[in-house]
C-alpha cells in the first residue's frame, strides 16, 4: 500500500540501526542507507523532546544540499530521560553499570524523534513511552553488559534483549518506539507526505 504511493519518491534513511532498518524493510518499503557523520552534541539548555528533536534534525543537517526534489530524507534520535537528565549511550562498562543501576526500579522515559526532511517539506516528530524496571540484582546487570554489550543503546539496554525480558515490568506507549523507531507515526507521516507531494 505506502510502497506503491511512494513510488515515485526516494526514501533515504540516514541510520545505521540495524532496529530502524528492519522497522523500514517491515513496513515493506523499498529505501537506500546513507550515513554522514555528525557531532550529536545539543545546547545545555535543551531539555526532553527538545533534546531528540534537536538531534533528529541535526542529523539532517548534511544532506540537505544534495537531495532531490522526490528525496525523503529520514533522521532520528532516541533518547532516555530519567530525573531531569537525558541519558545517552554509554561509552564503558562502569557507565553502563552506572545507568542501569538508575534505571532499576524506577519508571524512565523514551523519547524518539523523527525528522522527515524534503526539498518543500520538513516536519519533526517525537514519541514518549514509559518503561518500569523491576528492582536489578548488581549479578543481572552485570551478566547483561558482559553478555550484551549495550554500548549503541541510549539508556544502556535494548528492550527486545534478556535485561529488557526478565527486567521491564510495565509499559506506557509504543514498545517500538522504546526499540528506536515509532513505527506508527512514521507510517501516517509517509502517508500524509505520500499524499500530499
Amino acid at each position: 500500500m505506502l510502497k506503491e504511493k511512494l513510488k515515485n519518491h526516494r526514501i533515504i534513511l540516514a541510520s545505521g540501526s540495524p532496529r530502524r532498518q528492519e522497522f523500514f524493510k517491515n513496513l515493506g518499503l523499498d529505501f537506500e542507507i546513507q550515513l554522514k557523520p555528525v557531532v550529536e552534541e545539543y545546547p545545555p539548555r535543551l531539555t526532553h523532546a527538545e533534546i531528540s528533536d534537536y538531534l533528529a534534525q541535526l542529523k539532517a543537517l548534511p544532506f540537505k544540499e544534495a537531495l532531490q526534489p522526490k528525496d525523503i530524507l529520514i533522521t532520528s534520535d532516541t533518547i532516555v530521560w530519567h530525573n531531569n537528565t537525558a541519558l545517552g549511550k554509554p561509552r564503558e562498562e562502569q557507565e553502563a553499570y552506572a545507568i542501569l543501576k538508575s534505571l532499576s526500579d524506577a519508571t524512565h522515559e523514551v523519547i524518539t524523534s523523527v525528522c522527515f526532511t524534503s526539498l518543500g517539506y520538513e516536519k519533526t516528530l517525537n514519541n514518549i513511552t514509559k518503561v518500569t524496571f523491576k528492582s536489578l540484582t548488581d549479578d543481572e546487570i552485570w551478566h547483561y553488559i558482559k553478555t550484551y554489550k549495550p554500548f549503541d543503546k541510549a539508556g544502556a539496554y535494548g528492550i527486545q534483549e534478556w535485561i529488557g525480558q526478565i527486567g521491564v515490568t510495565k509499559i506506557e506507549g509504543s514498545y517500538f518506539n522504546v526499540m528506536g523507531l515509532p513505527v506508527h507515526l512514521v507510517y501516517k507521516t509517509l502517508n500524509t507526505i505520500a499524499e500530499t507531494t
